[in-house]
């Protein structure tokens, strides 16, 4: 394959999680009424103005595929599945309050990278980074020109630090927004194109 990968990554739209002020991470937790909204502005805001995409992939988790289907059902666009695009697997912390995480697991001064999320379990940053490199291999292969994957804040990280090599660097990404990528299938050039992007939303995402 020759060319330009052009790759739009997607977090999906506000969870049940988020108003019940629990961690998420592999906690499943569905859209709320305003994530189905967010969803379906984005979904009509690519049809007034057309993103092109061949095909889609999705995180599993259902705040992911709920929003990848409401998306992607409106542009006609292929979806396909896939467990490696699920968000960091955060152990015993997925679906605890966030008060009571912290006091049975503070978050420590430093953890190795080789070491899992918490005492009790969780995927190790060297395991989420292996997931996404085979995530990244998998979109790669799967050929298309523009590309869409819905997928998580965490991830969608771990996504852009893979393809950037910025392994401690940060990207903000509020409800439905997306960052956008072009990737040169002839080089290892990745060129970020945006980042928090929500130009359907009615105000800016914070």
């Amino acid at each position: 394959m020759t060319g330009e990968l052009h790759l739009t990554v997607l977090r999906h739209g506000r969870s049940r999680a988020d108003d019940e002020n629990v961690h998420e991470g592999t906690y499943d937790s569905p859209l709320t009424p305003a994530g189905e909204a967010q969803a379906a502005a984005l979904a009509a805001y690519w049809q007034a103005h057309p993103p092109g995409f061949d095909r889609a992939y999705t995180s599993t988790l259902q705040r992911a595929h709920g929003t990848a289907r409401i998306v992607t059902d409106a542009l006609g666009v292929p979806l396909t599945p896939s467990d490696l695009l699920r968000e960091w697997d955060n152990g015993p912390l997925a679906g605890m309050d966030r008060e009571e995480a912290l006091a049975r697991y503070p978050i420590p001064a430093f953890r190795h990278d080789l070491a899992p999320f918490t005492p009790d379990g969780g995927e190790s940053q060297a395991a989420i980074r292996a997931r996404a490199l085979h995530a990244l291999e998998f979109v790669w292969q799967g050929g298309g020109q523009r590309v869409l994957v819905v997928t998580h804040g965490g991830f969608g990280n771990s996504l852009l630090r893979e393809l950037l090599g910025a392994s401690r660097g940060w990207v903000a990404f509020g409800d439905t927004a997306f960052a956008t990528l072009c990737l040169d299938r002839g080089s290892h050039t990745a060129v970020l194109t945006g980042v928090n992007l929500t130009p359907h939303l009615t105000r800016p995402v914070q």
